[in-house]
């Protein structure tokens, strides 16, 4: 069986390096990943700890304030660009009938 070659002379080297990284990663999660089960046998739950509520309304208030202000600023650049495209139109049917 013939192997395939390469479309690009990138290709190859993208494919060892995707290779080499993933094993790397591989090498590098399983300690991370045996530390993390051991972690969760010593789990022990916060009853203590002080907890600190936001009242949500502002928050969802200034979301909307900011989303309607980005469409505003988004709406008025496309005016303007519209009227400078509708000028240079002018501009451009006027040297046209000119000639």
């Amino acid at each position: 069986m013939r192997s395939r070659k390469p479309t690009w002379a990138w290709e190859t080297d993208v494919k060892r390096l995707l290779r080499v990284s993933m094993g790397t990663l591989m090498a590098m999660g399983w300690p991370a990943l045996l530390w993390a089960q051991e972690a969760q046998k010593e789990f022990v739950p916060a009853e203590s700890i002080a907890k600190q509520e936001m009242p949500a309304a502002p928050l969802l208030y200034a979301a909307y304030a900011f989303v309607w202000a980005a469409l505003i600023v988004y709406i008025l650049f496309l005016w303007r660009r519209i009227g400078r495209v509708e000028r240079e139109l002018r501009e451009v049917n006027r040297r046209l009938s000119s000639k």
